[in-house]
């Protein structure tokens, strides 16, 4: 059997940016309310169109868990490192918050964790995976932006949106190969 190879598909069309992934991410993964830095955030887009026509998207991200992930390559303790199954993490022992992964993030994805003393970023909540369970902003979200799937897997939902719609990547000239697709 193949080994997963984890991703996650997100319609921003069905965004409200009403924060639930955010705030599940947070009280899942045990960051600091106080603290102002977040392993998943939402983008608020540019108003679009003319009065009274006016629509606005929002677009959520978080660490892209890239295939080609740069700060992986940059890490002089391999503190940073991708899982079998795609998952990109930082063991916090070895971490000596040099923040070279924070420069070399082309998505910003990463923050000083005054909690663990190290780099941290989203682990595509790796605990709940383990255990058969999807990640928390995944499971939270009203309207179902986020679908999370296992792209070896044929018949998946991630590989039914993939094949159906159109799909593009954040900052694709990059070459990161990024685990997250956003649907057009």
């Amino acid at each position: 059997m193949l080994q997963p190879r984890y991703a996650i598909v997100l319609d921003t069309r069905k965004c409200l940016n009403c924060k639930a992934c955010t705030v599940a991410c947070k009280f899942e993964n045990d960051v600091p309310v106080e603290d102002e830095a977040y392993r998943i955030w939402v983008t608020e887009m540019p108003l679009q169109g003319r009065f009274p026509h006016l629509h606005q998207e929002f677009q959520p991200s978080q660490c892209q868990h890239c295939e080609n992930a740069p700060c992986e390559k940059v890490c002089p303790t391999r503190a940073t490192f991708t899982t079998e199954s795609g998952v990109v993490l930082v063991d916090y022992d070895k971490c000596i918050l040099c923040k070279a992964c924070m420069v070399a993030c082309p998505y910003d994805a990463r923050f000083v964790s005054l909690k663990h003393k190290a780099v941290e970023k989203c682990t595509m909540c790796i605990h709940r995976l383990l255990e058969g369970r999807e990640p928390a902003c995944v499971e939270t979200c009203p309207t179902k932006v986020r679908v999370f799937g296992d792209l070896n897997d044929p018949e998946s939902e991630v590989n039914r949106l993939l094949g159906s719609r159109n799909s593009y990547h954040l900052k694709p000239h990059q070459n990161t190969r990024p685990r997250l697709s956003y649907l057009g």
